[in-house]
């Protein structure tokens, strides 16, 4: 029997999650929306999309992908939580996962059919943004957070089946708040590091200077800001606290600088490189 997913929002995760499907399994059915028609159009007309995801066919979907920001979102599962079959499972890709899970699983709950949310978080993307910038391996090899409430295993497994095409290297089981605190420090503390870093003083003149290093820690600070504002201020209460401890760390290697100390600066060094070794173990 053929799997349908219903795809919302043909973004760079969206359009990668159709773009993904449509290569590693040609025979499931993807349906799709996107507030931007034109966006949509074009995904169909290059044989990504099969269908259009709208009131008549969102009961047929096996699994339903909300690629939107997260106020956003809980307003599409709110709006169309009595047309979700019982047997599909909802899920979103938000960064942020506790506002989104909270409201998600007691729409579900509270649905004429009882269908099944599942907060998700895939650990992959881009600097970039749009359908346009999209590509079918954007998951392989990456790890897929998701965020369940009591249910049970048949219904984890059932996910994880019809995701499991996408080449995912695995599935991360956790809770909200837990998610929360690690996004702050994996992903949304480095957006606020490259941010800052390329705002220095020295980068009009970097031209010819600039190697592995300077793309590595500059590569995220090419962001949209409407996300990566909304990613923040939601999650202000696991970032500041991040922030805060980067800048003890930064204070560290000053204090040490402005003592001329070597000692203490081959210490500071020392230890990123033996907790970049350990973690890699």
């Amino acid at each position: 029997m053929s799997n349908t997913i219903g795809i919302v929002g043909l973004g760079l995760i969206g359009g990668s999650f159709a773009k993904s499907y449509k290569r590693f399994a040609p025979d499931f059915k993807i349906l799709a929306y996107n507030r931007t028609k034109s966006t949509l159009e074009k995904a169909i007309s290059e044989g990504v999309v099969d269908g259009i995801l709208d009131e008549n066919t969102i009961p047929e979907c096996d699994l339903i992908l909300i690629n939107l920001y997260s106020e956003i979102a809980i307003k599409y599962i709110k709006d169309n939580s009595d047309l979700f079959s019982k047997s599909c499972i909802v899920m979103d890709a938000c960064g942020n996962k506790q506002d989104i899970c909270e409201a998600g699983f007691a729409l579900a709950k509270a649905s004429k059919n009882g269908f099944t949310f599942i907060g998700g978080h895939p650990m992959a993307g881009n600097e970039f943004s749009g359908y346009d910038h999209s590509t079918s391996d954007m998951f392989v090899g990456a790890s897929m957070i998701m965020v369940p409430d009591n249910i049970d295993e048949e219904k984890l497994k059932r996910a994880e089946e019809l995701m499991s095409p996408l080449g995912f290297s695995g599935f991360k089981i956790t809770d909200a708040l837990h998610h929360d605190r690690m996004i702050a420090y994996t992903s949304q503390l480095a957006h606020v590091v490259a941010s800052s870093y390329i705002k220095g003083p020295g980068l009009s003149d970097s031209k010819g200077f600039t190697g592995g290093s300077f793309r590595d820690v500059s590569r995220v600070s090419y962001l949209n800001p409407g996300m990566w504002t909304e990613l923040f201020t939601v999650n202000r209460e696991h970032l500041i606290p991040e922030i805060d401890h980067m800048i003890y760390e930064l204070q560290r290697y000053k204090d040490a600088l402005e003592r001329n100390d070597e000692d203490t600066i081959y210490k500071l060094l020392e230890e990123g490189t033996r907790r970049k070794e350990d973690f890699n173990k």
